[in-house]
């Protein structure tokens, strides 16, 4: 299948693809579910996050063998974009010269240093054609690899997800006029960053140059990035943040999530950086719950990539930080056992397919299974509602490990049905 997004007209050739049936962009939005928890376990589990592409919204079944990790991460920034159009446009019918339309708007009236001279570049292209051209220059950034060694693999535009966090801001607004601050929210990341590095005491050589490669994504006009780089020597307090901190649920949880995985990245995590992430959580109004979201979401990043991403490979005992998201599940997960446990004595259909995601992949006649099995399930236990995301089914094998410490009953009785 000739598929690459980084050829001219590969948007049409994507949904010419969608309307062949070769990819699924449909996903179920929970009943009582926090939205924006939603969206950031939907995008989180993508790698966009942290600006590195380990998988897909929704087409993960097209050979990718042939792409750049640049032409992935553009199109994964792609699919963010249509996700974040498709939760807000629920009641409409897709177009995508609507969908098209609408991004390229957003993009007219965004303020990184780069975007707004793109615009005068445009000629007589299509809102398709003019799009593809945001993005290539969206995931693109500048950066001095000497400086960065380890992130030989990570040298496209980390901060991309500003934008799906922006775009979501922008679609949410009923006045589409209204100025979007990228830079404010960039400044914000940045100063996250900073705060994590210093939240142990001490700036380590692979926190200086994660900031760099950060410093280089944000785009920043020079005054912004002086600043930037000064509070980075000097260090800093939560008063640096701007007061665009606490407009945005998907923006606040960013923070965490960045400041988890610069402490996570470089070792396991000492008592005054753990500190730090629950003062942090304290300031912008975030509780445990949120917080075990975030310290997931990083810790499950970290083990599906630290053998991709150079950098990660030195990062604290991989084992130790599979235990603490075990942990982690089990906190999420364990407000219900009671709940979950009933559903999986009636569900040995499901126990089944867990099972089996421990030792293959689920084919995709079987995902579709357990999603089924998980919507009665959500409906009294919003927590489980990641596996109804696109590609849920991703979490199973970790389900494996976590369900058994809180019901094992479950699964003995129907190891004992299937043995008889």
């Amino acid at each position: 299948m000739n598929f690459l997004p980084g050829s001219k007209g590969w948007i049409k050739k994507y949904f010419d693809l969608v309307s062949k049936g070769k990819i699924d962009t449909s996903f179920d939005l929970p009943e009582k579910v926090d939205l924006e928890a939603f969206m950031h376990a939907a995008l989180g589990k993508t790698g966009i996050v942290f600006g590195y592409p380990s998988s897909l919204l929704f087409a993960n079944d097209i050979d990718d063998s042939r792409w750049t990790s640049e032409e992935k991460l553009k199109l994964l920034l792609f699919e963010a974009h249509l996700f974040v159009y498709k939760i807000h446009k629920t009641e409409e019918e897709f177009t995508l010269e609507h969908f098209s339309e609408q991004l390229v708007a957003f993009y007219g009236q965004h303020n990184a240093y780069s975007i707004s001279k793109l615009f005068t570049f445009f000629l007589k292209e299509t809102q398709e054609e003019k799009l593809e051209d945001i993005l290539s220059k969206r995931v693109d950034i500048r950066l001095n690899l000497l400086e960065s060694k380890f992130w030989i693999n990570y040298v496209s535009n980390v901060f991309i997800y500003l934008d799906v966090i922006l775009f979501h801001q922008y679609l949410s607004e009923k006045k589409k006029s209204t100025i979007y601050h990228y830079d404010e929210l960039a400044m914000n990341a940045l100063t996250a960053i900073t705060l994590a590095s210093y939240s142990d005491g001490l700036i380590e050589e692979k926190e200086r140059s994660m900031f760099k490669v950060f410093l280089a994504s944000a785009n920043l006009s020079d005054t912004h990035r002086s600043l930037a780089e000064t509070r980075f020597e000097n260090g800093g307090s939560f008063k640096d943040f701007n007061s665009q901190i606490k407009k945005s649920k998907l923006g606040k949880r960013f923070l965490v999530d960045l400041s988890a995985f610069v402490i996570f990245s470089n070792h396991e995590a000492v008592t005054k950086e753990k500190e730090f992430i629950k003062d942090l959580c304290d300031f912008l109004g975030f509780g445990e719950k949120e917080l075990n979201e975030s310290l997931a979401l990083t810790e499950q990043f970290i083990i599906n990539n630290h053998e991709k991403i150079p950098f990660l490979a030195n990062s604290s005992s991989i084992e130790k930080v599979y235990g603490n998201l075990s942990k982690r599940w089990v906190k999420i997960l364990g407000r219900n056992k009671d709940k979950l446990a009933t559903e999986l004595k009636q569900s040995k259909e499901l126990v089944f397919l867990i099972k089996k995601s421990a030792t293959t992949d689920l084919t995709k006649k079987e995902k579709e299974m357990v999603k089924e099995q998980f919507k009665d399930i959500v409906k009294s236990m919003p927590s489980l509602a990641i596996f109804l995301l696109p590609g849920g089914a991703f979490l199973l094998p970790l389900v494996l490990k976590v369900i058994p410490d809180l019901v094992p009953s479950a699964f003995r009785d129907n190891e004992v049905e299937k043995m008889k």
